[in-house]
């Protein structure tokens, strides 16, 4: 793929995360008037929140499945046309009932950007660059989400909640044209040059290629019980599944994006209630001083996925584990202080640089995730992740409310930020055990591969 190419398939894939963040946006943005406009109360907001998420952890699974064995980009640019259709009837609705159908119906069809953008990723870029080029892709939704921010506020100012909410249904019917006109690539992966070189006789690099140290060598086999190459796609749902849960590096990668995505979800949710209250914020102060923030966060996309790829092609094999453990661990401690102090000034440094430590992990989690699965199953292995991660952002803002409203008494909010923290701290732990057993998953899924070519 030469450059021009693979600057279009970033771009591409980052506007369908970008189009999914501006969406979830609008959401926010007219809780108030569609509280006034349908005569619901915050529980009416929060059943809509919910439903639409349990709605996604429920559809991600079988689009995974189909992920895999049809055409990748029909798919998605199909279901980003009926993602315009459920945009634009949310703006049309004349009770709250067919409101809740709506988001439902468009959370169902938004869910296939997920293993199908997470698999094209696979197929459209090689694997030495996968975390740098993930981190752009992922970036579109930051930006997508800050961009839906701004313009839904702008356009519910000027006209109405209706417009506001409906507003993306336009671009997406742009790209719904241009995602069907693009390149499906060939399933099986680009080749992986680990650190400069590759395990021969893996299908994974040029012959004669030195291996990788701790990748193992074309003699490296899929593990005991797995099914024939040629079986692969044919997989039922289930028994892909259960052959993603056990992979052990991918079941430490799951659980420790969850516990991150959780933390992000409690922040995303409580963030400008708590820059009014701590640090004593006007509402649009507040709005600003998130927003500026955040530009931190894509920051840490960038500076995750080009780091952990630097040291891979320097020969370090498990930089895609080691990046996201540094930034795990050392998240809370940027983080903690900025909770603590009462300054706006004070804590925006800290709370920026905390914000880039904790996006930095998801571009090589999410590489890594690729390597150590055959492609053959990456829709599904992406659904499994991304129904958890669903799960996780579902409960982040109960528990963090809980904790902010019964727990604590003083200063609610300070404190159960402070201890949600902890999940933090688990995902780095988490990711040492992901030291271990890295190396030897990449082994097995580059041999599958290989052998994948052959036959």
């Amino acid at each position: 793929m030469g450059g021009a190419e693979r600057l279009r398939s970033v771009a591409l894939l980052a506007a369908v995360t970008s189009l999914d963040g501006a969406d979830k946006a609008t959401l926010a943005v007219n809780a108030g008037s569609l509280e006034h406009a349908f005569g619901v109360s915050h529980a009416g907001i929060g059943l809509l929140a919910s439903a639409t998420a349990l709605t996604g952890a429920v559809f991600t699974l079988p689009v995974g499945a189909l992920t895999d064995r049809v055409n990748r980009v029909r798919l998605l640019g199909t279901s980003i046309l009926l993602w315009a259709v459920a945009t634009a009837l949310s703006g049309a609705v004349s009770s709250f009932a067919w409101l809740l159908a709506a988001r439902v119906l468009l959370s169902a069809v938004t869910v296939t950007a997920g293993p199908t953008v997470a698999s094209l990723v696979g197929d459209y870029f090689p694997a030495a660059e996968r975390a740098r080029l993930y981190g752009y892709v992922l970036a579109g939704e930051l930006l997508g989400t800050g961009a839906g921010y701004l313009v839904s506020s702008g356009v519910a100012a000027l006209g109405s909640w209706r417009l506001s909410l409906a507003w993306p249904a336009l671009p997406a019917l742009l790209l719904a044209h241009v995602v069907r006109r693009a390149r499906e690539p060939a399933r099986g992966g680009q080749p992986a040059y680990i650190g400069g070189r590759a395990a021969p006789g893996n299908g994974h690099g040029p012959a004669g290629a030195r291996p990788h140290p701790g990748t193992g060598t074309g003699s490296a086999r899929p593990r005991p019980g797995a099914p024939p190459v040629a079986d692969l796609a044919g997989l039922s749902f289930w028994q892909a599944v259960l052959m993603v849960l056990r992979i052990r590096t991918v079941i430490v990668i799951i659980t420790a994006s969850a516990l991150g995505y959780f933390f992000f979800a409690g922040v995303r949710t409580f963030a400008v209630l708590f820059a009014t209250q701590h640090y004593g914020l006007g509402r649009a102060s507040a709005g600003l001083f998130i927003l500026v923030v955040g530009v931190a966060g894509v920051g840490g996309l960038f500076l995750g996925g080009r780091t952990a790829d630097r040291l891979l092609d320097r020969g370090y094999v498990k930089a895609r584990i080691i990046v996201p453990v540094l930034a795990s661990l050392a998240a809370p401690l940027a983080l903690a202080p900025a909770i603590v102090s009462t300054s706006a000034l004070a804590a925006a440094p800290l709370l920026a640089l905390g914000t880039a430590l904790l996006t930095a992990p998801n571009p090589p989690l999410d590489a890594a995730r690729l390597d150590v699965v055959p492609p053959g199953i990456w829709g599904r292995a992406e659904a499994v992740r991304t129904t958890l991660r669903t799960l996780g952002e579902f409960s982040a803002p109960l528990v963090f409310g809980y904790l902010a409203a019964d727990v604590f008494t003083h200063d609610g909010l300070k404190w159960a930020f402070l201890v949600c923290l902890a999940p933090l701290v688990g995902a780095g732990l988490l990711g040492l055990a992901a030291l271990r057993t890295y190396p030897r998953d990449l082994a097995a899924a580059s041999a599958w591969s290989g052998r994948a070519r052959e036959s």
